[in-house]
């Protein structure tokens, strides 16, 4: 009797046990690429969320490969294996439209995050608005350079939301400038490598007529600032600016090379995620990120707003060495 009573004891437990994993909320992440620091610690942060390390929630991030066609079959793989939501930062405003209609027809919330995509099937987004950005990092070259004299432009992937809410706030402040001229404005694919590239045929191609940098991030920036220095120029001779406020970039700004503009991927990420919880569970679910907390002019609101803005900071010589301490 008392094997018997032992034995219906561990079949409840493995019952108990079973039907404990099956209530996991299964949620995908799925960023446009994971090969820039930016987009690790986005992804890192989705891994320190609460409801990740408590188990609550078992997620699968993916890597998008910069590729629209790779994330389209992502999402066919989290549709068949019928995932409870995803989280999308797409490589293509466009072609990232498909991939969400996907999740809809298998009845998978989508939320997006830190890049947009063209559909109106979203459950909700959390981002930053690159049009803004865009702007203040133009404006701080061109306040550097005095409105006059000549830039070069090194974009993002031609397609992806940042790249064109940031062209526009670029362009936006150029035009406050019109004696400014761009002398050149080509991608390199927010890619450290191919900017150092472009900086050094641009460096040949216009020897001593650039006089500022407009990258639309810091990898690109750093890869302007890299290829000066190569060419045995003084850095702090031009004026350079980059957006995302990746550790190498605090470095430089720290040194007096470049400007910078921290975009929380924290906060976007964790954001997305109690957002994707909340409409896994239809509703009956309360944050626990402290991001609510930390940005009081960004309210959780139920979890039933469209759209979370996170707020830029620009790194200054006074916040710098705080946000530093963050990556150690």
């Amino acid at each position: 009797m008392k094997t018997l009573m032992i034995a219906l004891a561990s079949a409840t437990a493995l019952l108990a046990s079973s039907a404990m994993a099956q209530e996991k909320i299964k949620i995908g992440a799925a960023p446009y690429g994971l090969n820039a620091e930016f987009m690790q610690i986005w992804a890192a942060a989705l891994q320190d969320h609460p409801a990740v390390k408590s188990g609550e929630v078992e997620l699968t991030v993916f890597d998008g490969r910069y590729d629209a066609l790779v994330q389209q079959d992502q999402f066919k793989t989290m549709a068949t294996q019928k995932y409870n939501a995803i989280i999308f930062a797409p490589i293509d405003v466009d072609a990232g439209a498909a991939a969400v209609q996907t999740a809809a027809d298998a009845g998978i919330p989508v939320v997006g995050s830190n890049t947009r995509v063209n559909s109106d099937l979203l459950a909700s987004y959390v981002g930053s608005d690159d049009t803004i950005s865009g702007y203040m990092e133009a404006k701080t070259v061109l306040d550097k350079i005095g409105c006059k004299g000549n830039v070069v432009i090194l974009e993002g992937p031609v397609g992806q939301s940042a790249q064109i809410s940031r062209l526009e706030g670029n362009k936006k402040a150029l035009a406050e400038c019109p004696d400014v001229k761009i002398l050149e404005d080509q991608t390199a694919n927010w890619s450290r490598a191919e900017a150092q590239t472009l900086m050094e045929n641009w460096l040949t191609a216009h020897p001593k007529q650039i006089n500022g940098v407009i990258g639309q991030n810091d990898e690109m920036a750093l890869g302007a600032i890299e290829a000066i220095k190569a060419a045995g120029l003084d850095v702090k001779s031009f004026s350079i600016a980059g957006i995302d406020g990746i550790t190498d970039a605090l470095h430089a700004v720290k040194n007096g090379e470049m400007t910078s503009i921290l975009q929380d991927a924290r906060a976007q990420a964790q954001g997305a995620l109690d957002l994707a919880i909340f409409n896994a569970k239809k509703g009956d679910y309360k944050p626990q990120s402290d991001i609510w907390v930390t940005y009081k002019d960004m309210p959780w609101k139920d979890g039933k707003e469209k759209i979370y803005n996170v707020p830029w900071t620009p790194v200054t010589a006074e916040n710098v060495d705080k946000l530093l301490a963050t990556r150690k």
